[in-house]
């Protein structure tokens, strides 16, 4: 029987990719996001492959998160996995000057909605005994760097939650786990600088950034695990990073 997976922030990135490794290795997919035209296209794409069902919402609504996640048809209700990717940053600024749209932004994408979707999700895990869930993090929850802030924040909040809902979990034998990405190729810089194309690219100019692809292959890596295996916490960087601030660049 094919096992179902959710994936938020599903229309870009890390997400897009996972969703398109899991639909190539017989999974059944639920795809998330906000943007339905991605969604629509994305689903056409992975239909070749396996069952897909789009949703199209904004994780940071808590109502909509839980009617939406609750109108699922019966085909798709059971939710094996769960992927906690829908995430932002906005801003690179000393926090003096620090918009406080842009931390709202981070503070209810980046930790409350990722809160929203795991509870309208977890009780059925719970009640059945089994589930995976991955918080996808960042390197910036491991360490602070200049200008960092807020941003650094709400992934170490990332951190925080998926150690505590590992253990809340844990006498459901339900598995949880975080993956921490570094430099990673994405629209993540465009939209962190909004939409400043140039400014985004010269972040990864001069040396080889992850991809979504390489991520997505360790998500689907730690899925496929026996289910006696459990990868908790796991940190992955570019060859060429060393931190969250020590970088080779070949410029």
């Amino acid at each position: 029987m094919k096992k179902t997976v959710l994936i938020t922030g599903a229309t870009s990135g890390i997400g897009k990719a996972t969703a398109q490794i899991m639909a190539r290795n017989n999974y059944k997919i639920i795809l998330c996001g906000r943007r339905k035209e991605r969604l629509d296209e994305l689903e056409k794409e992975l239909s070749a492959f396996t069952e897909v069902h789009s949703l199209s919402f904004d994780v940071r609504d808590k109502e909509t998160v839980f009617s939406t996640i609750n109108s699922l048809p019966t085909e798709f209700s059971q939710i094996d996995v769960l992927i906690n990717n829908a995430g932002n940053a906005h801003g690179l600024d000393p926090i003096q000057n620090g918009n406080t749209d842009d931390w709202d932004a981070m503070i209810d994408i980046n930790v409350k909605g990722l809160l929203y979707v795991s509870k309208a999700i977890i009780p059925q895990m719970i009640e059945r005994k089994a589930g995976h869930i991955i918080n996808i993090g960042s390197i910036a929850g491991k360490e602070v760097y200049p200008n960092g802030n807020v941003y650094c924040a709400s992934k170490h909040a990332v951190d925080a939650i998926n150690n505590g809902m590992r253990m809340d979990l844990n006498p459901y034998g339900i598995r949880v786990g975080a993956i921490h990405p570094g430099m990673v190729e994405t629209e993540f810089s465009e939209v962190r600088f909004k939409g400043d194309a140039d400014r985004a690219s010269n972040v990864y100019k001069g040396l080889d950034a992850l991809q979504a692809e390489d991520i997505a292959d360790i998500i689907h890596f730690v899925v496929s695990r026996k289910y006696h295996v459990n990868i908790a916490d796991l940190i992955v960087y570019p060859t060429a990073q060393a931190s969250a601030t020590i970088v080779k660049k070949n410029v």
